[in-house]
């Protein structure tokens, strides 16, 4: 008889110690293996394959309890295949409901290489995927809420197709495009070739923004980098026409006229020497790598030939000699 009951309490005792351990399992958050943490449940995915995955990726601990769990739920033949994006750590009760409700299933966005801020957050404002919480902020404000030192947004935002799930905060992709171009910036300034005449990551965004407002064929970025990073080594203006565009700003009507050239701005390469103050465009990695790894040329000038791509000369006699070649 005593050997029953010590039985029956030491049973009781190990199931008080399960369900603990269950409970905990169930309301605690999930580590996840990155932020946002992106995966793809294939169609025919079962619930035990969706956890074993997710436990593979880092961002399920323990698959008998999920699996569990979901079938006391009644949820493990709910499981919605799709692709998921948790933008935060959730628990495996919360992890049960995306997958059965289908609420993480992603919408992108795409970002391209050379737009503006402005365009960017244009094509932002009119995603009907995105809860519009920037849409009364200033771009000053949205870069104070983002805990950003800069106060211009121009060049800081990463081009890139992003994914989220549907209603994500449209500040969450500004954080994302911000830290990701933040991570490449500074990859890429680390590894940067010797001596060149930039100061700051933040100089190198400013060329690399240049170079792909100029650039029109791919093969030919290295080279335009290499033009400018030779202009300021030896103290030359810049004279290129993307910056003196920005400088217009709204009032650029497609027609870069002589006025334009001659009228000062910030931004004006034509008639003020060095850098623009900042970026005048968001640049890709592509970009980024050029104006840090420029190729090793004595070209000083280039043109457009008229097919995308450009023709580099290392004197002005040359150089004019190609303008009325490709352009008269």
């Amino acid at each position: 008889m005593r050997q029953i009951k010590w039985l029956l309490l030491l049973t009781l005792f190990l199931t008080a110690v399960l369900a603990t351990d269950f409970y905990f399992f169930a309301t605690r958050p999930q580590a996840l293996p990155a932020q946002p943490y992106q995966f793809t449940l294939k169609p025919g995915t079962s619930l035990k394959g969706a956890a074993q995955q997710l436990q593979q990726e880092g961002g399920l601990s323990n698959v008998r309890m999920f699996v569990v769990l979901a079938r006391l739920l009644g949820k493990s033949a709910q499981i919605k295949a799709g692709n998921y994006v948790l933008e935060t750590a959730v628990t495996p009760l919360e992890l049960l409901d995306v997958l059965a409700k289908g609420k993480g299933i992603q919408s992108e966005f795409s970002v391209i290489e050379g737009w503006t801020f402005g365009q960017f957050r244009a094509v932002l404002n009119a995603s009907p995927a995105v809860r519009h919480d920037t849409a009364q902020l200033s771009a000053a404000e949205i870069l104070q809420r983002l805990g950003v030192t800069e106060t211009h947004p121009e060049g800081l935002f990463f081009p890139d197709t992003y994914h989220f799930a549907s209603g994500a905060s449209d500040l969450t992709l500004f954080k994302r495009a911000y830290e990701t171009m933040q991570k490449h910036v500074q990859q890429a300034w680390q590894t940067r070739e010797p001596g060149l005449p930039l100061e700051s990551p933040y100089q190198a965004l400013i060329l690399a923004s240049i170079v792909e407002k100029e650039t029109g064929a791919a093969r030919d970025r290295g080279m335009i980098a290499g033009v400018f990073t030779n202009r300021l080594h030896k103290g030359m203006l810049l004279q290129t026409d993307p910056t003196v565009i920005y400088g217009v700003g709204e009032k650029f009507d497609g027609n870069l006229k002589k006025r334009d050239l001659l009228a000062d701005t910030p931004y004006n390469t034509y008639t003020r020497a060095g850098l623009p103050p900042t970026p005048i465009a968001l640049p890709g990695l592509a970009s980024i790598q050029a104006a840090l790894h420029p190729a090793k040329t004595d070209a000083l000038y280039f043109v457009a030939r008229g097919d995308g791509s450009s023709e580099f000369s290392a004197t002005l006699a040359k150089h004019n000699r190609a303008v009325n070649k490709y352009q008269k």
